[in-house]
């Protein structure tokens, strides 16, 4: 039996032959437009549909057919169709017909179906072949009549050697050999470099073409797949890097072939753009023979091509068996090793049922139609062997096909698209098994209704695993600010009005005033990306800002009560206040933010500094008046010390602590106090004027009060039980008394309503106040007189207090007498230290 093509109209037989990157796949559909009718086979789904798009764009979708395993798009009449090789319709007669990647006839897996389409495929006037330069002697032996043309590599390849993932070049691919090693490697790209698109042969075209246009489009930078992307499918990859260069055939792990690295390896450089390849991770170095083998292209040819028995004997089980183990005749040709197909077929005529069944010619057919049902599942023999025997019974029972009944729940099963990416690609291949059925009308009842129905589920399966996928391996916001760093790119940034900043649509952080919030990334490449780009994209807004800042007037700023200063509305500063309190006369003022050029940000704080000054001088009028006539010398003696004590008090002190010095005050001498705005009480000394709501809250941002409540007219406050600086409680106007903070007026109004009721506060009083008897009693008892602080009595020499600004000069002048003064009475003298002033 001679396995040469015979019975052939006359054919044209080219073979192009060449290494990758020589243009063969697009000579071919090239060629295929040029005739009336075509077809092309592909050794992948995912190549298939790609060829499908780019003739649909060219003739348009009523002119192009495609035929994979699963998927079946066949308009009314086709001019051309794409399919995978084992779904050719050779029945079909086409003037051109083309195989790609012919040098599969070795593999040991699909080899056979290869070299049948290369022995007994034709086109009407032009058959090509279309694979490596290693197959040109095979080809001549089986082909006597062949016409080899050889195309040369447009660019060329070098090997880069070993490099890190983390150091890898942009627009690389890495090549893994596992699911398992993909998706780590994926995930190791993600947080060292952004983000990396991920391509497997198991995945959808849907998915895979969604996860290529992250890679094409600049978004990530780089590719992790398996050996699928050395099956013709077009990237712009600049690097191949393999992580390993062993892999699993089906049977055992072996060690990569020459020819199948410089395949994959290939895929570096598109057109004249050279591309380099390497290794990366764990993988060792490439040995230097096996380098020069890939750079130039030079593999040992193809010795013999897998061949299977393209005519079965369906007369008898054995007869079936017989003829698939029939050795082939011809030189170049070797029995492929027991497909899947034949093994579930083994096994199957073990079972008593089958073999009652399987008697009759259509039966024996029927059999071996569902043995040749794909595993894309990947399940174990036996329950894949299950799925065939159920297949078969179905299709030989009383219906002769397989009904909703069951299929439906099947469907049923898989039509849902919650859970993670493992259970997605779970669902996805069993999808692709129902889609092979539903693409069997004369297995199915209602099967165009089911092709609709499952291809739509499968669309939307590959969606959501795209975007796990996606957002599993891909930092979106750090690839494309990493993208806008490479481009040196900073136009697309943008300020809202609401102050968030974007930079090629992803924010960035909010900016307000001139101080720069960044978002906080999910790593540390994410937090450093974040960084960078705002000092590129923010960083000549900042500085305008900032010179802004410095040059606006008055009326642009303000300060809150908390400390912050606000510029046009929005925070720009910070007093750097203290609990002792710090000076509002010459104010220390922290920037926000650490962007911008640093003089630029000094300017703008003095700025800030200058207004703050201003504006205290303004809010504390009575206060920066006092403060100059200590520092000019225009109060002496008893009112300067009086006077001095307000202002480090911040305007309000207990009167107990100056009584002796009001006691020993001349008329003159309280004339000169009340024109500083000075007011003395029954129980404080302060100044009125810093008690207003402006002043307040302008002093209470000079000192730190986390726990102190606002100030209001009458109410007691709990003190707390830290100790509280004189500073802290003159900026909200209150008082310490006991275990109360009384406001200084409210101390006043108990005084004057005890001095009207012979020392007792009425009920009226209390109820103005708001204060219970307790309270009451408790600040009354708060404010008595210590002997030590009392003045003295009549006749004694006055008592300078230990904390009193005279005390040293006392300590000088004691040998000295006191000072002798008309004595007045007693009663007058008292009278007159009572009255306020």
């Amino acid at each position: 039996m001679s396995d040469r093509p015979t019975g052939q109209p006359p054919s044209r037989v080219v073979a192009v032959l060449g290494p990758t990157n020589t243009g063969k796949t697009h000579l071919a559909v090239e060629r295929m437009l040029g005739h009336a009718s075509g077809m092309i086979g592909l050794p992948l789904r995912l190549l298939a549909r790609e060829i499908y798009e780019r003739i649909v764009k060219q003739r348009g979708a009523n002119a192009v057919a495609l035929i994979t395993g699963e998927e079946k798009i066949i308009p009314a009449r086709p001019h051309f169709w794409v399919c995978t090789v084992e779904a050719m319709p050779l029945e079909r007669e086409v003037e051109f017909l083309a195989v790609d990647e012919i040098q599969l006839v070795a593999d040991p897996e699909r080899g056979h179906v290869f070299t049948s389409r290369m022995l007994h495929a034709r086109g009407r006037f032009e058959t090509m072949f279309l694979g490596a330069a290693t197959m040109a002697p095979l080809m001549r032996r089986l082909i006597p009549d062949v016409e080899i043309v050889t195309r040369e590599r447009l660019s060329s390849l070098t090997y880069a050697g070993s490099k890190k993932l983390t150091r890898l070049p942009r627009r690389s691919a890495i090549v893994a050999f596992s699911t398992e090693q993909v998706y780590a490697i994926a995930e190791l790209i993600r947080r060292q470099r952004g983000g990396a698109a991920v391509v497997m042969g198991s995945l959808s075209p849907r998915t895979r073409n969604a996860q290529v246009a992250l890679f094409q489009s600049g978004e990530v930078d780089f590719l992790v797949a398996t050996d699928a992307i050395g099956m013709g499918l077009n990237m712009e990859v600049d690097h191949v890097a393999f992580a390993g260069i062993r892999k699993f055939d089906g049977l055992r792990t072996r060690w990569l072939h020459a020819h199948e690295i410089g395949q994959i390896a290939g895929r570096a450089g598109r057109h004249i753009r050279d591309g380099t390849f390497g290794v990366t991770g764990e993988c060792q170095e490439l040995d230097e023979d096996l380098v020069e083998q890939v750079v130039e292209h030079r593999f040992d040819p193809v010795q013999a091509a897998e061949w299977r028995n393209a005519r079965l004997d369906f007369d008898t089980v054995p007869d079936l068996l017989r003829s698939l183990t029939q050795v082939p005749n011809v030189h170049g040709l070797k029995l492929t090793r027991t497909a899947l197909d034949e093994t579930l077929l083994r096994r199957a005529i073990t079972d008593d049922e089958i073999k009652r069944i399987g008697r009759s010619r259509g039966t024996i057919m029927r059999l071996w139609e569902a043995c040749q049902l794909p595993d894309f599942q990947k399940t174990t023999l036996d329950e894949h062997a299950r799925l065939s025997r159920d297949i078969f019974q179905a299709l030989t029972g009383k219906r002769g096909r397989l009904t909703e009944d069951w299929i439906g729940p099947r469907f049923a099963d898989v039509d849902r698209d919650d859970g993670q990416i493992d259970q997605l690609s779970a669902r996805l291949s069993a999808v692709r098994t129902l889609s092979y059925i539903a693409n069997r009308p004369d297995w199915l009842d209602q099967a165009q209704g089911w092709r609709d129905r499952t291809r739509a589920l499968e669309d939307r399966l590959s969606d959501v695993l795209h975007e796990r996928l996606t957002a599993r391996f891909v930092d979106r916001k750090t690839t494309a600010l990493m993208r806008s760093l490479n481009d040196r790119d900073v136009s697309l940034a943008e300020v809202a009005t609401d102050g968030v900043v974007t930079v090629d649509g992803e924010a960035v952080g909010h900016l307000t005033g001139v101080a720069f919030r960044p978002e906080t990334g999910t790593s540390a490449l994410a937090n450093k990306t974040l960084k960078t780009t705002a000092l590129r994209a923010v960083g000549p807004e900042i500085a305008r800002r900032l010179g802004r800042l410095a040059a606006d007037p008055d009326e642009a700023f303000s300060l809150t009560p908390d400390g912050h200063v606000l510029w046009n509305g929005a925070i720009a500063g910070r007093i750097l206040s203290t609990a002792t309190g710090a000076d509002p006369f010459a104010p220390q003022v922290r920037l926000l933010g650490e962007l911008g050029p640093a003089p630029a940000r000094e300017r703008a704080r003095r700025r800030i500094e200058a207004w703050a000054a201003a504006e205290a001088g303004r809010a504390l009028r009575d206060l920066r008046r006092l403060k100059q006539a200590v520092e000019t010398g225009s109060l002496k003696g008893l009112p300067r010390g009086i006077a001095f004590r307000l202002i480090e008090a911040g305007g309000l002190i207990d009167r107990r602590d100056v009584e002796r010095d009001l006691a020993a005050l001349s008329q003159v001498e309280r004339r000169t106090l009340r024109t500083f705005a000075i007011r003395t009480g029954v129980h404080s000394v302060w100044l009125p004027g810093l008690m207003k709501p402006r002043a307040r809250a302008f002093a209470r941002a000079f000192v730190d009060l986390p726990l102190l409540p606002a100030s209001e007219a009458t109410a007691l406050h709990p003190a707390p039980a830290d100790p509280v600086m004189p500073r802290a409680l003159s900026a909200l106007g209150l008082r310490l008394a006991g275990k109360w903070l009384v406001p200084v007026e409210a101390l006043e109004t108990m005084a004057t309503a005890r001095a009207a009721n012979a020392g007792r506060i009425p009920d009226e009083a209390l109820t103005t106040l708001g204060w219970t008897p307790d309270q009451a009693k408790a600040v009354v008892s708060a404010l008595k007189t210590e002997r030590a602080r009392m003045p003295d009595r009549p006749g004694e020499a006055p008592r300078v207090v230990k904390d009193s600004p005279f005390a040293i000069l006392e300590q000088l002048n004691a040998p000295a007498a006191p000072r002798t003064t008309r004595k007045r009475p007693a009663r007058r003298r008292a009278k007159a230290a009572a009255k306020p002033a």
